[in-house]
Order: structure tokens, then C-alpha cells, then sequence
């Protein structure tokens, strides 16, 4: 992967080419068969995904209690994403020790990724201040997107909810 491709992910918006070079030596690709989960929900977090190649869907299970001995673990597709569009997804991690991740990431193509581990992000950060603003600056961005999203589908359901009710 060059640095023009990563320079397309909002988590190194900003950043030049000689910024970007400091981040190769830590970039692990990952590959994934179709069908197969990369990221669990409830297993730790601790890594960031860069979705480079194929499609993924985010899904979250709907734990309902049906009867006292049954429980329906059905999974709800929050949201689809494509390499084009240049998702990352799990930069929740970044922020809280012992996090859990929040929704399974399944791929629905095989998919090419790059992962970076939490700690690794950190040293360069660390090391680099002012590259370490930008990138924590830019994940602020894309929780705070994701936050906004989350709060309208909230929305959308307890309205849903408020109009059945009142029929």
C-alpha cells in the first residue's frame, strides 16, 4: 500500500507523505475470507482497521429474551461498507483500557485490511506530537461522526416506537 491509498483514510487526513512514512512499519495487512468475522463483539479492543479491498457489513446482535430459558441472538446489519468509500472502523479502543468491541465486522467479500495496534499508534504519537495531535484529532472526528449517526437512528426508532404506541 502506498501512502496516496492511506492518505484517503480520515485517520492521516492532514498528514504529509514523510508523516505517513513513519505509520508502515506498523501496518499489518490482514486478509479475510468472505463470510468470516474480524472483529467480535465483546473480545477486547485494541486495534484500528483500515478496510482496503472488498465489501464489510457491521452487524450487532439483538439479545431478546423470548421465554425465561430462550434468548434470541439475532443480528441487526447496522451499517455496509465498501474500500471505496475508506471506512476504518474499531477506534473506539483508542480511548478506554479493557474496551470491548461494540458490533461483529463481518466480511461479505474477501477483504484486504490494515490493522494497527493501539500500542503501536500510541509510541508514534507519542514520539511525534504533533503528528499524534492530527491523528488523535481525526479519530475524534470519525467517533464523533459515528455518534451522530447513532443518535439519528435513535431517533428514527423511538419515533417509529412513539407512532405504533399512539395508534
Amino acid at each position: 500500500m502506498n501512502n496516496e491509498q492511506l492518505s484517503k483514510f480520515q485517520i492521516f487526513e492532514d498528514l504529509s507523505d514523510e508523516n505517513i512514512n513513519l505509520f508502515h512499519d506498523i501496518l499489518e495487512v490482514v486478509e479475510v475470507e468472505k463470510g468470516k468475522n474480524f472483529i467480535n463483539e465483546g473480545d477486547h479492543g485494541d486495534s484500528i482497521y483500515l478496510l482496503l479491498k472488498g465489501e464489510a457489513q457491521v452487524n450487532q446482535v439483538l439479545t431478546l429474551s423470548i421465554h425465561k430459558s430462550e434468548v434470541d441472538k439475532r443480528e441487526k446489519a447496522i451499517v455496509s461498507l465498501s474500500s471505496d468509500s475508506y471506512p476504518q472502523f474499531g477506534e473506539m479502543c483508542m480511548f478506554s483500557e479493557g474496551d470491548r468491541r461494540t458490533a461483529n465486522v463481518r466480511a461479505q467479500t474477501k477483504c484486504k485490511l490494515v490493522k494497527i495496534a493501539k500500542t503501536d499508534l500510541i509510541k508514534i504519537c507519542d514520539k511525534h506530537p504533533d503528528i499524534g495531535y492530527k491523528i488523535m484529532r481525526n479519530l475524534g472526528r470519525v467517533i464523533s461522526g459515528n455518534l451522530v449517526k447513532a443518535n439519528d437512528n435513535v431517533l428514527k426508532l423511538t419515533t417509529a416506537f412513539s407512532l405504533i404506541l399512539d395508534r
